[in-house]
């Protein structure tokens, strides 16, 4: 089973939250997939990634670059196959209400959601459900006036 800790965005967007969390995942030797609900999200994060102050150096591809088993990040809009991440990811990052099929394969999953859109807190809520009756490890991190707050988990 994965660690799954869903992630309140309530501060900053997610082009400058992410980056951030990427940094973290990095710094401790890890890799991770970004699943993105779509292709223009993948080109808008791909141009965030790269124009980021802090971390200033996120090495990331995408399907448009390819080579994803040398990119420590990669961006996709597709879920992962059988085999798991196309770069090895042991992390396995959501947003845009992304689900994939195949949590288990991941050692920890990052949801990140909007809370400004209800519509995006209500599916997380769904997603939370569903992970708690699968057995999953859960938290729940909000943005607070000093960073990621831990409420639950």
């Amino acid at each position: 089973m994965a660690e799954i800790a869903f992630y309140h965005l309530t501060r900053t967007p997610l082009d400058q939250a992410l980056p951030k969390l990427l940094g973290r995942v990095l710094a401790s030797g890890g890799r991770a997939l970004v699943l993105c609900g779509s292709e223009e999200r993948v080109a808008a994060l791909d141009a965030a990634l790269w124009l980021s102050s802090d971390p200033d150096w996120l090495p990331h591809g995408s399907k448009a670059m390819g080579h994803a088993a040398q990119q420590p990040i990669w961006l996709t809009a597709e879920d992962v196959g059988e085999a798991g991440a196309a770069n090895g990811a042991r992390f396995l990052v959501l947003v845009d209400g992304a689900e994939s099929a195949r949590l288990a394969l991941f050692d920890r999953v990052l949801d990140l959601f909007d809370g400004g859109d209800e519509a995006a807190v209500a599916a997380a809520r769904r997603r939370w459900s569903a992970a708690r009756a699968a057995g999953h490890a859960l938290s729940y991190w909000q943005q607070g006036p000093r960073g990621w707050e831990k409420k639950m988990g």
